[in-house]
């Protein structure tokens, strides 16, 4: 089975963190060893995406030498609503999609989001509550979950003081991390750097970090904040809980199910009063930690790809089924 997966958001120098979950997942897909899977990457924004259909077909527009009946991939599979428009310009057997959020969401982009399901075989959201949000009652109802996951390897305890010294913050500090961008406003900065006054901890900021460095300042911390307004799938918190580092989370994606459970965590809409009583512990603690890990490996990538992978399967049956 060939697979090409597209995905707009290819990394750069100012955000090299950009569709790590992605490529992640297609590093888990390459090592099921059941699946050969090619991976196209461009940027954000509507140039981009023209640009995308034109290159997407000078380079895979053609068909295999075997005859004009078999296309070069079985399965074209998209992640993010608008990718599955220039996705449409490579012949496949199967086409897949994959929402994470945003694509549902903002007015625009829902827009044109719907307007690609009809064309659409293969449908999934990041998480169970995302397919809530997908336009359409017909489309929900055929919509499958098909996380990315956690990458394990990764995401891994490492003892604080090394995060720290190599991080170059004190051993001794008090540091809460907020790990998203706070430019995104669904992410609510606001509410995780109030948390952080009240408390006196100083508030680290994930912006513009390496992929390979996010282990090391989330094992820095003494918790992680994630108090989003919302969320596709919830990779910051599986991401500490790897590292079994405390976290405190709205109950939003799979926050509830991740966290359910897990002693020293808290999943509970963002109450100031309620979450520095929660923080107290960690914050006092020279060394707090989580068994969390066990929880993460529920959502981990392996798994994840494995289910991808099947549900690819699955979809070619179909269209085998249609065609014979």
């Amino acid at each position: 089975m060939r697979a090409l997966v597209v995905s707009n958001m290819l990394p750069d120098d100012a955000h090299p963190e950009r569709g790590s979950f992605v490529r992640d997942q297609v590093a888990a897909l390459r090592g099921l060893n059941v699946v050969d899977v090619e991976l196209v990457e461009f940027s954000p924004g509507p140039r981009a995406l023209a640009g995308a259909a034109r290159e997407l077909r000078r380079r895979f527009g053609g068909r295999w030498a075997r005859g004009p009946a078999q296309p070069r991939f079985e399965i074209v599979h998209a992640h993010f609503g608008l990718t599955a428009w220039p996705a449409l310009a490579v012949p496949t057997r199967v086409r897949a999609l994959t929402v994470h959020g945003t694509d549902v969401s903002h007015p625009r982009t829902r827009l044109a989001t719907g307007a690609v399901l009809p064309l659409i075989d293969l449908l999934a959201a990041a998480s169970a509550p995302l397919v809530q949000e997908i336009p359409g009652r017909a489309a929900r109802r055929r919509a499958q979950v098909l996380p990315c996951g956690v990458d394990l390897e990764r995401f891994r305890a490492i003892p604080r003081r090394d995060a720290r010294l190599e991080l170059s913050l004190d051993p001794e500090g008090a540091y809460l991390l907020f790990p998203a961008d706070p430019a995104r406003a669904s992410k609510r900065y606001d509410r995780a750097e109030a948390l952080a006054e009240a408390t006196g901890a100083e508030l680290l900021v994930l912006r513009s970090v390496a992929p390979g460095r996010v282990a090391l300042w989330i094992n820095a911390a003494n918790a992680v904040l994630v108090p989003s307004e919302r969320e596709g799938f919830g990779l910051a918190v599986l991401e500490a809980m790897a590292c079994d580092v405390p976290v405190l989370a709205t109950p939003v994606g799979i926050h509830p199910d991740a966290l359910r459970g897990v002693a020293g965590t808290l999943c509970a809409p963002f109450d100031i009063a309620v979450w520095r009583s929660a923080l107290e512990q960690h914050l006092q603690a020279p060394d707090p930690r989580i068994d969390g890990r066990s929880s993460a490996a529920r959502f981990s990538s392996g798994p994840a790809a494995e289910r991808v992978a099947d549900a690819w399967l699955a979809a070619l049956e179909r269209s085998a089924q249609r065609s014979g």
